[in-house]
């Protein structure tokens, strides 16, 4: 027992009936998905949201994707009322209405992308920004016709568009009506080229189905975080199908810069300023 007495070594205390424990509140720490490190939250949000251990870019909410981007207090929302309706009557283990309703609680959204008008160092655009945590920011009817809008106000006010992406396609429960959102939002954008306006993309992880094949890769200029995973199927389901070995890095960021679906491959902490640039370069 003199082993455990001495100084030399220390013990782990309980605390004493009566005595005020540390309490961790929910949401301090986190576990970064890819090096497994355990992060700091506040200090995470500091360095928006990438992992200082091995630059793995987080999921960041619409809302603080917006403030990275915008100038202070310059973001105005547009068709912030619209709402997804289960027209289709859609129902697999839970009702199609019943996982909308889930979502808005738990994002305070009403649907996969918020949209509106910005300005960056003076320079005025249209934004749009999917949120992964509504339902995959799946494709359905509200996204879609959002993003129209957006682009027919950019093209009517004569300013460029941007649009963050993130999702996992297209919206199964709304069946045809999401994939009738490929032909829509690459249509308003056509006319968008057509008056001699600028489009930029900008692809996070992940940016995957009808997204990707529709308005995610139309854009002038095509930009993604490090590591984003871009494409139409995920890589298993692809090797399962072809029965043949992928490429190392198949669907990363950097894979697809050398194979040149996208321009650029641009770290969070330079989005702001490559966006400024670009806003700068394309102007009218």
């Amino acid at each position: 027992m003199s082993l455990f007495s001495s100084g030399k070594y220390s013990t782990l205390r309980l605390p004493a009936r009566g005595e005020r424990k540390m309490v961790i509140p929910d949401g301090s720490w986190v576990k970064c998905k890819k090096c497994g490190q355990t992060l700091y939250m506040d200090r995470l949000k500091d360095n928006q949201l990438v992992c200082w251990h091995c630059n793995c870019h987080l999921p960041m909410t619409s809302e603080d994707r917006i403030a990275s981007l915008v100038d202070e207090n310059s973001f105005e929302e547009i068709a912030q009322d619209l709402r997804s309706k289960n027209t289709l009557n859609f129902t697999d283990s839970k009702s199609y209405s019943d996982r909308l309703s889930e979502s808005e609680k738990k994002t305070g959204l009403n649907d996969a992308i918020v949209c509106g008008s910005a300005t960056l160092e003076g320079r005025p655009f249209m934004l749009g920004v999917m949120d992964f945590r509504f339902m995959g920011a799946s494709m359905g009817s509200v996204v879609g016709e959002k993003i129209a809008r957006l682009v027919e106000s950019a093209t009517e006010r004569k300013i460029p568009v941007v649009l963050v992406t993130a999702s996992g396609g297209a919206r199964m429960q709304e069946g045809m009506l999401s994939l009738m959102q490929m032909p829509k939002t690459c249509g308003a954008l056509q006319r968008h080229k057509d008056a001699g306006l600028p489009y930029f993309a900008i692809l996070t992880n992940p940016t995957y189905g009808g997204v990707t094949a529709s308005f995610a890769t139309v854009g002038d200029v095509i930009i993604a975080e490090p590591g984003a995973m871009i494409g139409f199927a995920g890589p298993r389901v692809i090797q399962e199908t072809t029965n043949s070995k992928l490429p190392e890095g198949f669907q990363t960021a950097e894979f697809l810069l050398e194979k040149g679906l996208i321009d650029r491959v641009v770290e969070r902490k330079n989005l702001r300023k490559e966006l400024a640039f670009l806003l700068e370069i394309f102007k009218k």
